[in-house]
């Protein structure tokens, strides 16, 4: 029997607050098997632990480039000292979600461009140290990524995900040259979004899993544009129930059944993070 796993998703948001065990039903219920939750700040470890305790899914615990104008260098420590307390935890399975975002304007200039990446830094070394995969936030900032992959790599592979990646094909190459497979979400359903489409198919197939960034990256069918939703209709939730039609219209691109895509990219995703168990639920 084929099922999904949801490689990227943040059921803790508050987006999700008041029917999070609702909403992970749904996605059982449509082959959902288990999703990755990753932190984004130190304030929110325990709850992805928690909630991943919860749903017996899998999490990640890491500082997201978004969150580091609120984060202290004493974050850092203390997600040294969480993932040192936790390392036997076999619900955790990376270091995440970590990485550099050149989207948002006050990240790309000086003071805050040069901590993002001073965290970005450190927060590899921290994987290393703790022998952990990584789950990489890569907007805009795909070739500094790959700098910080290299110069930390100490001549090893990584395990790990470029989540929700968006490069052209030959910053995809470099990605799996290093280890790492590719995530593909949402923004893949999108026709016009014909370079990733592209990669999608091209890419070898051992190379992609698959994620919802839920409640963020809705697919098409969820999406509002602005003139929508300054009118009357809101923004749908993204939710991980969604991945598996997402799953199909890649595998028809790809042109193979989804069952086929299912399974290779649930293998994909377990590869990806090694310490990934699939619990019952």
């Amino acid at each position: 029997m084929s099922f999904w796993i949801d490689t990227h998703c943040h059921l803790d948001a508050r987006e999700f607050a008041g029917d999070v065990q609702a909403v992970r039903a749904r996605a059982a219920a449509a082959g959902v098997a288990h999703c990755v939750l990753p932190a984004v700040c130190a304030a929110n470890f325990s709850a992805v632990r928690q909630l991943a305790r919860e749903t017996g899914d899998s999490y990640a615990l890491g500082i997201h480039p978004m969150y580091v104008p609120q984060s202290q260098d004493a974050d850092l420590a203390l997600l040294d000292e969480a993932l040192q307390q936790h390392r036997s935890d076999p619900q955790l399975v990376a270091v995440g979600e970590i990485g550099l975002d050149y989207f948002v304007p006050e990240l790309c200039v000086s003071p805050l461009r040069e901590r993002q990446e001073y965290f970005y830094t450190e927060q590899l070394k921290l994987a290393r140290k703790h022998d952990l995969p990584v789950l990489l936030h890569v907007r805009r900032s795909v070739d500094r990524v790959l700098k910080g992959l290299r110069d930390t790599a100490h001549e090893k592979f990584w395990c790990g995900i470029a989540h929700a990646f968006n490069g052209s094909e030959q910053q995809a190459q470099a990605f799996i040259a290093l280890g790492l497979r590719l995530g593909f979400g949402g923004a893949v359903t999108f026709e016009r979004a014909l370079q990733l489409r592209r990669l999608a198919v091209s890419l070898p197939l051992e190379s992609i899993v698959l994620e919802t960034d839920a409640p963020d990256m809705p697919p098409r069918w969820l999406y509002r544009s602005a003139a929508q939703r300054a009118g009357s209709l809101k923004q749908a939730r993204n939710e991980p129930s969604e991945l598996p039609r997402i799953g199909m219209e890649l595998a028809r691109l790809r042109g193979m059944e989804g069952s086929g895509l299912a399974h290779a990219t649930s293998r994909n995703a377990l590869a990806a993070l090694p310490g990934l168990v699939l619990h019952s639920r």
